[in-house]
């Protein structure tokens, strides 16, 4: 995973808790390369979860709602860094459409070693929209965090349920439904 990921669940993290906390969470969290990351580098997944699960075992907030908090937290990273992936986008479905077919084409340009998710749409109606989200990452949660932002970003509320999807392993369906 890239780098700037790390960096980010850091800089959630020490907002939330607080530098002293953090360093003694990445501590204890038996990191291969003991807490230093840095936003160009490439890091394994397994990484990024002993973090969540470090800071999940000492705050006694769920993983999972620490991923979605962490869902949040990029959103606001990518608008700030990369305003041009938000220009002309009318509302959350024009933004979740384009994930794969112009923003993911746009990092692999970037970074060709990039794994990157999948994520296919498909709108139903003018307020549904299914989306599909595979990857070889347990990060489903971090998804829907995503999801829920980009909702919120343009001023925009959904009740949004999933579903599993056989394969690949860590696939998920969110049906996003928009409410009034």
């Amino acid at each position: 995973m890239r780098g700037t990921i790390f960096v980010e669940l850091i800089k959630m993290a020490e907002e939330t808790f607080g530098e002293d906390v953090v360093d003694e969470v990445l501590e204890k969290a038996d990191l291969d390369n003991d807490g230093a990351f840095t936003t160009v580098g490439n890091y394994p997944c397994s990484e990024l979860v002993k973090i969540v699960m470090a800071l999940s075992a000492h705050s006694s907030i769920s993983p999972e709602v620490l991923q979605r908090k962490f869902g949040h937290w990029m959103i606001n990273h990518f608008v700030e860094n990369f305003p041009a992936f938000f220009e002309g986008k009318a509302d959350s479905f024009a933004m979740l459409e384009s994930v794969d077919g112009e923003i993911h084409v746009e990092v692999a340009k970037l970074y060709p070693d990039a794994e990157l998710p999948v994520f296919e749409t498909k709108r139903l109606a003018p307020d549904h929209l299914i989306m599909t989200y595979s990857s070889p990452r347990p990060l489903v949660e971090f998804c829907h965090g995503m999801i829920e932002a980009c909702l919120d970003l343009f001023s925009q509320s959904a009740d949004i349920q999933r579903m599993a999807v056989p394969t690949p392993a860590n696939a998920t369906r969110f049906d996003i439904r928009l409410t009034a």
